[in-house]
């Protein structure tokens, strides 16, 4: 059914200076500093979570 298990995250862009929720959301998903890179799963809270902070982030799918 689903064959993406999830994403692999990475903080490419500082938050400094960014709103508040953005910031918020890239704490979210555990990343504190510029290349830092998290593995987070497929679902539809962590896919909003990658789009409203699209622009700090570069976002790798996992296929398995």
């Amino acid at each position: 059914m689903a064959s993406n298990k999830g994403y692999k995250v990475t903080l490419v862009k500082s938050v400094f200076g960014q709103l508040k929720a953005h910031r918020a959301t890239v704490r979210g998903l555990g990343l504190r500093r510029i290349r830092d890179t998290v593995t987070v799963a497929d679902t539809p809270e962590i896919r909003g979570m990658l789009s409203a902070s699209r622009h700090l982030l570069k976002v790798e799918e996992l296929k398995g």
